[in-house]
């Protein structure tokens, strides 16, 4: 067992593993962080979107007034947020798409 140990270490730190290899590089690291928020902010834009959808089918299921309501009060939401989550995701997914060009070539 002791030497499978330590061969995986040799071949760990052949391969330029070990803390460089976990940690990454600081451009890396930074892709990493960036592709995490770029991720992020697009589930919140699609559970935003999947909200709209939701309450705009049961306001079409029950057809009353009421109902009619929280549609287009949950339109005037989710438009405000969308457009703040919009402005946050395309800078941020611009700067991944130029960040992979520039890191992975």
């Amino acid at each position: 067992m002791a030497e499978t140990e330590s061969g995986e270490r040799d071949a760990v730190g052949a391969t330029g593993g070990g803390a460089d290899a976990a940690g990454g590089s600081t451009p890396a690291r930074a892709l990493g962080y960036l592709r995490g928020v770029t991720y992020g902010l697009g589930t919140l834009l699609v559970l935003a979107l999947l909200t709209v959808g939701t309450v705009g089918i049961i306001a079409e299921i029950k057809g009353t007034w009421h109902w009619a309501i929280h549609l287009e009060s949950t339109i005037s939401f989710m438009g405000v947020f969308v457009a703040g989550v919009l402005a946050l995701l395309l800078p941020s997914a611009a700067l991944l798409l130029i960040g992979r060009v520039v890191i992975d070539d």
